[in-house]
């Protein structure tokens, strides 16, 4: 610990001749002596409690700490980890039987059976955090919710490698639910014996089932992990050592990137400032270390179909014409830093990089046509009657009014059509659009909580989606979606697909900008980088001789 506080991010100066932790056997052909991996994040860990876990940054470096049924590779693929293989599945879709490998042990040795599955799941269940309503098909739940009880009824041990959970209705979705961190493992041992609201504050006492293990912690400073030895998913890779700043300035980050402190920066999905992120992009000697992926993310310009002038289908022709005035190239040009941060959004309102996605180019309205979209849009409103006065809402951030001010900008000289900029304060634009589709027109978004479409339409579109904001119906959309949440993810995929192309029909929303995830990795990293959603794993990185 002495020495993690001495190389802590104080000059960078000196920081540059720290070393942490190698190994003193004879380094492999190729890599170096030491084998430390080093990022920084912008805040502390909020939540070391799997069950409290909100946070992405919590989750990209938890995930190393702490393991469950299933995780997701460097694909997104679904895959077993201390379950056997896939759930044995009941043809009605309700009872799943998970077989457990009989060798896994928490990384104080400690064996992993059914129980901690039991005590884990209705652990996470009681705490009511933010993710517990995973848990809500499975039967029981409204009971745990409710504080009627601690245990869910349809999760039972039928032997000690064998978990049974009976769900309330089909759920095919809920399998990709399962590899997410509320249903991760923890000891039920020591969660008892240390205390189930302090065994996670301590190195000692956070103990998990992944490869790594918490050794050192400054709170609001640093932390550090070594590889568990034996651990039981085999080889945890070279590393010997990771170590983690907390530095809240990305400029800072960068700055320690830079002199070599960092083998890289973007781990816990930190985000480069535009100037660092352009500069790389651009360099001709730097760009190599400019590594970009797809982000979990949409952006789109949301209507309000209840009320207002892009209601109904008397409002469609003009959805249809303010969503192809918008030349989606010129604002990527204008907010997504040399196309560093976001890309021009063409195939579906999910992201790019997800199931789901309908491919790039597939959204008609996505098209770019000024000359058909002033037509349609004088036929629709020839008078401006319709839209004076029309103001596109969004919360308070500079990117969002960067957006607006390329949109109205667009719309003036592709439609000849005045639109004002309404920013609002975060907490009132949310109740606004949510609870009441307050806005004629507005920014919304979508930050994907894992790889399935469901987690999109059954909150965003559906009738009555708590998130949607505009107040879509379409009982057509509904049953496709009700049957394609049902079924396995991969026969539910074409049914959410199509209920994507009815948005499109209907012209629900108009795309705008998907996300990237941006890391800058030196050449002498390898195996590093991360999906739509996740770092990839600690146990994929080594660092070469350099």
């Amino acid at each position: 610990m002495r020495k993690t506080v001495a190389c802590g991010l104080a000059a960078a100066a000196v920081l540059a001749s720290c070393t942490f932790g190698g190994s003193s056997a004879p380094p492999a052909e190729g890599l170096a002596a030491d084998q430390t991996l080093s990022f920084p994040i912008a805040q502390e860990i909020g939540d070391f409690d799997p069950a409290q876990i909100t946070s992405p940054t919590d989750v990209d470096v938890l995930r190393n700490v702490f393991s469950g049924l299933y995780r997701f590779d460097e694909k997104l693929h679904e895959v077993p980890d201390l379950a056997t293989g896939f759930p044995d599945i009941s043809a009605d879709g309700l009872t799943y039987t998970f077989h457990l490998r009989a060798d896994a042990h928490f990384s104080n040795g400690d064996p992993i059976t059914a129980d901690d599955v039991l005590f884990s799941w209705n652990r996470a269940a009681v705490k009511q955090g933010e993710f517990a309503p995973l848990f809500s098909v499975v039967q029981g739940y409204q009971q745990v919710a409710g504080g009627r009880t601690k245990t869910l009824s349809g999760l039972t041990k039928i032997d000690d490698h064998t978990v049974q959970v009976v769900l309330a209705r089909a759920a095919g979705y809920w399998l990709t639910e399962v590899g997410l961190w509320p249903m991760w493992l923890v000891d039920r041992k020591v969660v008892t014996s240390a205390g189930d609201d302090v065994w996670f504050t301590k190195p000692e006492t956070l103990i998990g089932s992944g490869p790594f293990r918490l050794t050192a912690h400054v709170v609001g400073g640093s932390l550090d992990f070594e590889p568990v030895a034996g651990w039981y998913g085999g080889s945890t890779g070279a590393l010997k050592h990771v170590h983690v700043d907390v530095v809240s300035d990305p400029a800072v980050q960068v700055a320690g990137y830079e002199t070599g402190v960092y083998s890289l920066v973007g781990y816990g999905r930190q985000v480069l400032p535009a100037v660092t992120a352009v500069k790389y992009a651009t360099g001709a000697s730097l760009s190599s270390q400019l590594l970009l992926v797809p982000a979990g993310v949409s952006y789109w310009l949301g209507f309000n179909l209840q009320s207002g002038p892009f209601a109904g289908d008397a409002g469609k022709a003009g959805r249809h014409a303010f969503a192809t005035a918008i030349d989606r190239s010129v604002l990527e040009r204008a907010v997504c830093s040399a196309g560093t941060s976001c890309a021009a959004a063409t195939g579906g309102v999910i992201s790019k990089g997800l199931a789901g996605y309908l491919g790039d180019g597939a959204d008609p309205n996505s098209k770019f046509d000024p000359v058909a979209a002033k037509k349609e849009y004088l036929a629709w409103d020839p008078k401006g009657l319709k839209v004076k006065g029309l103001t596109y809402s969004f919360d308070t951030n500079p990117f969002n009014t960067a957006v607006c001010t390329n949109l109205a900008a667009q719309w003036k000289a592709n439609l000849g059509v005045r639109v004002g900029c309404n920013d609002v304060d975060r907490g009132t634009f949310f109740d606004q659009r949510n609870g009441r589709c307050a806005y004629s027109a507005f920014r919304q978004s979508w930050s994907a909580d894992y790889n399935n479409p469901q987690d999109w339409f059954d909150y965003l579109f559906v009738s009555h989606a708590s998130s949607g904001g505009s107040c879509y119906t379409n009982p057509n959309l509904d049953s496709l979606v009700e049957t394609a949440d049902a079924r396995p993810v991969a026969l539910a995929l074409s049914y959410y697909q199509a209920a994507d192309q009815l948005l499109i029909g209907d012209v629900v929303y108009a795309g705008l900008v998907y996300g990237i995830q941006q890391y800058l990795v030196h050449p002498y990293v390898k195996g590093v980088g991360g999906t739509a959603l996740y770092d990839f794993s600690w146990t994929q990185a080594r660092i070469l001789q350099h």
